[in-house]
C-alpha cells in the first residue's frame, strides 16, 4: 500500500512504531523495520554514546529504513543530530517541536524530519519551518497527551497543512488504518500495540498487566510530573495522586539524582534542560522538577518489571488488545485487515 508516508521514508507499509522511552530499543525497532513499518528508536533515556551504539545495533539487525526520536530541548541535541548524520539514520522524530534551525540542519544533512504534535497550530508552525511530515496524536494516545480526540484533531490538521500527516492515538488494527486514510492521513503510528508484541523487551509480567486491563483501566493523571499523562490505573498511581506536594517533590529530587546517573548528564546540563523545558511554557518550577519522575517511574516498570514502584504509559487501546504477536505477524495482520475492509466497503450508489 503506497502512500505519501511510504514514499517519503521508503518503508513498505504506512505504519510507524513510535519511539517509546525504555521500550523502543534496537530489538523492537529492527523487528518493526524488518516487518515493513517505520521503527523509531527512543533516545531520550540514552547517553550520546549509548545512542550511537543502539543505532549501530539496529543497523546490524536490518537493512530497512528506521528513525530516531530526539528531545529538541536537550542540552546535547546538536551532538545527537551529528550522530544521526554520521550513522546514516533516515528519519529524525521529535516529541516536542524542534526549532526552525534544527529542522534546517537535519534536512540539509538529508534526514526526513517528523515532529509529533497535539494541536493544529503546532502542526502549522513546524510545517512552515520545513518539517517533512507530522505525527498527530489525539487524546487517546499513551504518555503525555492532550484532551482532543484523534477523530477531531486529525481532520483539522489534514486540512491545515500540505505535508503528510500520520495519525496516532487509538490505532491498533487494519480498520483503524483505513479510517485514518479516509480522514486524509498518510498512515498510522502505534505505540501500545507495538509494546505488546513478542519482540518488545518489556517484562512479561508487565505485558500481562496491559493485557488484563479494560478500557476504563486506562486513566489520565497529572500526579507523575504535573502534566496530563495517560497510563494504566494502578494502586501505585492512586498513591501518587493521594500524596502531598512536599512528598511528591522529595520523590522528584531522588528521581532527578537517579536519572542523572542513568543518563550521564551533569547537574548543570539537567538544569539547562529544565530551563529549556520551561521556556515558552506555563510551567511552575515544581513541574520542571517533577519531570524527573517520568523517566525513572517508567524505567521501574518497563525495564525492571516493578509495577508496584513504576508507572505504565498506555493508550486507551490497551483495553482492547488481547495478544502478543511478533512485529511481523502484527504488521501482516493490520495490512490484511485493511485490504479486507477496503474490499468490503459498500459502493456509493
Amino acid at each position: 500500500m503506497e502512500t505519501a508516508l511510504t514514499k517519503l521514508v521508503g518503508v513498505r507499509h504506512p505504519i510507524v512504531q513510535t519511539g517509546m522511552g525504555w521500550v523502543a530499543g534496537p530489538r523492537l525497532v529492527s523487528a518493526a523495520a524488518n516487518a515493513g513499518a517505520l521503527g523509531i528508536l527512543a533516545s531520550a533515556t540514552m547517553t550520546a554514546e549509548q545512542l550511537r551504539s543502539a543505532v549501530r545495533e539496529v543497523r546490524s539487525r536490518t537493512a530497512e529504513p528506521f528513525g530516531v526520536n530526539l528531545r529538541a530541548d536537550a542540552s546535547d541535541a546538536r551532538e545527537r543530530v551529528r550522530i544521526l548524520v554520521e550513522e546514516g539514520v533516515r528519519v529524525a522524530s521529535f516529541a516536542l517541536a524542534p526549532s526552525r534551525e534544527l529542522i534546517a540542519e537535519l534536512k540539509d544533512a538529508g534526514l526526513v524530519v517528523i515532529p509529533s504534535i497535539g494541536a493544529r497550530r503546532h502542526a502549522e508552525k513546524v510545517a512552515a519551518w520545513g518539517a517533512d511530515a507530522v505525527v498527530v496524536q489525539g487524546g487517546e494516545g499513551g504518555g503525555h497527551t492532550g484532551d482532543v480526540a484523534t477523530t477531531v484533531l486529525l481532520p483539522q490538521v489534514v486540512d491545515a497543512v500540505d505535508i503528510p500527516v500520520v495519525a496516532a492515538g487509538g490505532f491498533h488494527d487494519g480498520r483503524g488504518l483505513v479510517a485514518a486514510l479516509a480522514y486524509g492521513a498518510a498512515g498510522v503510528a502505534m505505540g501500545t500495540r507495538f509494546l505488546l508484541t513478542s519482540d518488545s523487551t518489556v517484562p512479561d509480567a508487565v505485558k500481562a498487566r496491559y493485557l488484563a486491563a479494560g478500557v476504563k483501566d486506562v486513566t489520565v493523571t497529572t500526579a507523575v510530573d504535573g502534566l496530563p499523562h495517560r497510563m494504566l490505573r494502578t494502586a501505585f498511581v492512586d498513591s501518587l495522586e493521594s500524596s502531598g506536594g512536599a512528598r511528591r517533590l522529595l520523590r522528584a529530587v531522588r528521581h532527578a539524582a537517579a536519572f542523572r546517573r542513568v543518563s550521564g548528564l551533569s547537574w548543570r546540563a539537567m538544569v539547562r534542560d529544565g530551563l529549556a523545558m520551561k521556556h515558552g511554557k506555563d510551567l511552575t518550577w515544581s513541574q520542571v522538577l517533577l519531570a524527573a519522575n517520568t523517566p525513572m517511574l517508567l524505567r521501574a516498570s518497563m525495564v525492571e518489571g516493578r509495577t508496584d514502584l513504576g508507572v505504565m504509559a498506555s493508550g486507551q487501546v490497551a483495553g482492547v488488545i488481547e495478544d502478543l504477536p511478533s512485529c511481523e505477524e502484527l504488521v501482516r495482520r493490520v495490512m490484511s485487515e485493511a485490504r479486507h475492509v477496503l474490499d468490503t466497503l459498500p459502493s456509493p450508489g
